[in-house]
């Protein structure tokens, strides 16, 4: 098995339109970098902006939707951008928005801008089903994302719709080429790839990098609680396993420089972009991580795996001051664990 860790690029040094690079220096105030009792530091920060999506993937939601939180404890604008502010003194050089579908927040474009302006702050990425991305593509890499990741399961139509249970297959296709047109410096491709479901087009993915400078991560298969069906192992495609049909499909393909969540990054001779493969549930990307998540709701989550929350919106809606912020995130990473194992033991 061939891997990489000893190539990964662990850097963030990311610009769109020049505004990072005037920003990135002039950070005021720095404070000591978050870390937690093992020596990890974090530097990247993903924040839900959003439950609601527009599709219902089958591995996700359930077809009915769930309860949403409602939007008068949703994070407003401000407070967002002041959490990204007092994490930036704090040495995060990186964020993204995410959701739910952050797309269907109306004023992700502002989000953007406003975190791309943001002192200290070097890259600004989003994750995006596509669906809505034609609509606000122009005005994100005007407002200053770096990087874009567009989720896309299938190369069939018809498998698409029973995914997602929607339609909209081309136009996710139409989305993947304009954030390469549009000159995005990162563009990815996420690919949850299932046995028994989709996993006949591992080749048909890994050839969208033959053509395009993009990067086709697959990542390990992680079905919400409600279905039932990790404890029968029924879909579920190991990393490992992905690996070894990847190496089958291309002989003697090489290794390539990949981000740490990207723990085995390759790229075929000839091809204009990479292929990447996330071991999302077996988790030997730990030692790695550098993640501080923040919830729709406004709580801090320090790991993926963990339910441990520390509730940011209370405080913040209270009158605390910036200094009660970073204790808190100081506090919940503090207290973080070793790996996704210890987080989750039941899972």
């Amino acid at each position: 098995m061939l891997q990489n860790d000893s190539r990964r690029d662990n850097t963030i040094t990311e610009s769109s339109t020049g505004r990072n690079e005037a920003t990135a220096a002039a950070v005021t105030d720095m404070l000591p970098p978050l870390q937690d009792r093992f020596g990890r530091t974090f530097d990247y920060v993903r924040i839900a902006v959003t439950e609601k999506c527009n599709l219902r993937c089958t591995y996700c939601m359930p077809e009915e939707g769930v309860d949403l939180t409602h939007k008068d404890n949703v994070l407003t604008s401000p407070e967002i951008l002041r959490s990204i502010a007092v994490l930036a003194r704090m040495g995060v050089r990186k964020v993204r928005f995410t959701g739910g579908e952050p797309l269907v927040r109306k004023d992700i474009v502002e989000l953007v801008a406003g975190a791309a302006s943001t002192p200290g702050v070097k890259a600004v990425h989003l994750t995006t089903n596509g669906i809505l991305f034609e609509k606000y593509a122009k005005g994100l890499r005007e407002a200053g994302l770096t990087g874009v990741n567009i989720s896309l399961d299938t190369m069939d139509p018809d498998r698409f719709v029973e995914i997602t249970r929607r339609t909209g297959h081309d136009t996710v296709l139409r989305s993947i080429d304009l954030a390469i047109e549009l000159g995005f410096p990162r563009v990815k491709i996420n690919v949850v790839l299932m046995r028994g479901l989709n996993e006949d087009e591992l080749y048909a993915f890994t050839e969208l990098a033959r053509n395009k400078r993009v990067t086709v991560r697959f990542i390990e298969f992680m079905p919400f609680d409600g279905q039932q069906i990790w404890e029968s192992g029924v879909h579920f495609a190991s990393a490992e396993s992905l690996v070894h049909q990847i190496e089958d499909l291309y002989p003697g393909i090489q290794p390539a420089p990949g981000t740490r969540t990207e723990h085995h990054t390759f790229q075929a001779e000839g091809h204009a972009g990479k292929i990447a493969v996330i071991p999302a549930f077996t988790r030997s990307l730990c030692g790695n991580c550098s993640r501080i998540r923040l919830t729709s709701d406004g709580s801090i989550r320090n790991c993926l795996y963990s339910d441990l929350e520390y509730n940011l919106r209370e405080p913040m809606r209270a009158g605390c001051s910036d200094d009660d912020v970073v204790a808190l995130f100081r506090q919940a990473f503090a207290e973080k664990a070793k790996d996704g194992f210890e987080s989750a033991p039941n899972n």
